[in-house]
């Protein structure tokens, strides 16, 4: 071994026992929660004050922390963010040069620190006062410098370290991240921050998907094959024609434009397969799929792709309340943008048609 070798380099590696890892899990998971259920029971006004500057706030939240604090801090902020408050994460190192240009009249402060003796919290605190702006403080106690000064302290009390030296934060953080969920999500309800408020702040990615409206991503009824009930199969087969890639099924109202059924490319296959040609010159209401499954305008895209994916079909018409459509989800369109298992099974693979001419209206009356 090297002369230059550290302690770190003869550290005795215990054998894995596996009953004493889980037991050591459920140790640091039972500290932990300990930890949690206590604090609700010590929740106190302190809360309710937080909770009141924070529901009243006109500028923004600044979050601030050092340490495992501040990675607490950084995720705090971007939960209030996402749940209607307006926050920020300010270093507090990096605030003495030049960005606690960040805090301004009408702002909040909300400083993280177990012991309450941070020093580079500490030193940050002078400043905030100049500024005039409310602090609020989670920390372990009344008594700490960042508790004194505080105009709401949210106190953890002494907590007890999960870690083996007791000295990792990691029950504090747990504490710590749990406090700042409990207010971020206590002001979102009393805000009345809904459905569509997270929509509009997670536009992103599958749940930006399924929060946003049907008309976002419909096919709009320009771009769909609609017919009437009563045209023949061929009249339909020949007059639906549309640029660029197709639905894959047809809409059918009735004389009032009211949706009544679907006729799709596999119905048609059907009806080849069965020989029964004599069906193309009937009307494609007796052939229709009748009362199929819709959704209505404005609804939630997460609505629609249940629908799709619990009834296993591909077409879904949007209609509006007099349930004439307005458009039509295809599963192809949103099949890149969600996970594989939130889609519908494919429909079987469809049998090559047999080579079949479709003659116009004109043609056949002759």
């Amino acid at each position: 071994m090297s002369s230059h070798s550290t302690a770190r380099d003869t550290v005795a590696i215990a054998p894995l026992d596996e009953a004493e890892v889980l037991r050591q899990g459920r140790e640091i998971l039972l500290t932990e929660s300990q930890a949690l259920a206590e604090l609700v029971e010590q929740l106190d006004g302190n809360f309710v004050a937080a909770v009141r500057l924070l529901r009243q706030l006109h500028g923004n939240l600044i979050v601030t922390g050092m340490g495992k604090a501040g990675l607490i801090g950084q995720k705090l902020a971007a939960t209030f963010a996402s749940t209607g408050t307006r926050a920020h994460f300010l270093h507090p190192a990096e605030a003495f040069h030049g960005d606690l240009g960040r805090v301004h009249q009408g702002d909040v402060i909300l400083i993280l620190s177990q012991s309450g003796e941070t020093g580079e919290v500490v030193q940050l605190l002078p400043s905030l006062g100049k500024l005039g702006v409310p602090l609020i403080a989670i920390t372990a106690t009344m008594d700490s410098t960042v508790g004194q000064v505080a105009d709401v302290a949210i106190m953890l009390g002494d907590l007890t370290e999960a870690c083996s030296l007791g000295l990792a934060p990691s029950t504090s953080t747990t504490a710590m991240l749990a406090m700042g969920d409990a207010l971020a999500l206590v002001v979102s309800r009393l805000k009345g921050f809904a459905a569509e408020h997270f929509a509009q702040v997670h536009p992103g990615g599958a749940l930006g998907l399924k929060l946003s409206e049907v008309e976002s991503h419909m096919r709009p009824l320009d771009a769909c094959r609609l017919a009437e009930e009563s045209k023949t199969i061929r009249q339909v087969m020949v007059a639906c024609t549309k640029p660029g890639r197709r639905t894959g099924a047809i809409l059918l109202t009735d004389a009032e434009g009211r949706l009544t059924g679907l006729f799709t490319d596999s119905d048609l296959a059907r009806l080849i397969e069965q020989h029964n040609e004599a069906a193309l010159d009937l009307p494609i209401r007796e052939s229709m799929i009748t009362a199929p499954t819709t959704i209505l305008a404005g609804s939630k895209m997460g609505e629609a792709i249940s629908k799709l994916a619990d009834c296993k079909i591909s077409e879904l018409p949007v209609v509006d309340d007099a349930r004439r459509p307005t458009g039509m989800i295809d599963v192809t369109d949103i099949v890149g943008l969600l996970p594989k298992q939130t889609l519908p099974n494919p429909r079987p693979a469809v049998p090559p048609l047999p080579t079949m001419r479709i003659y116009s209206i004109d043609e056949y009356s002759d």
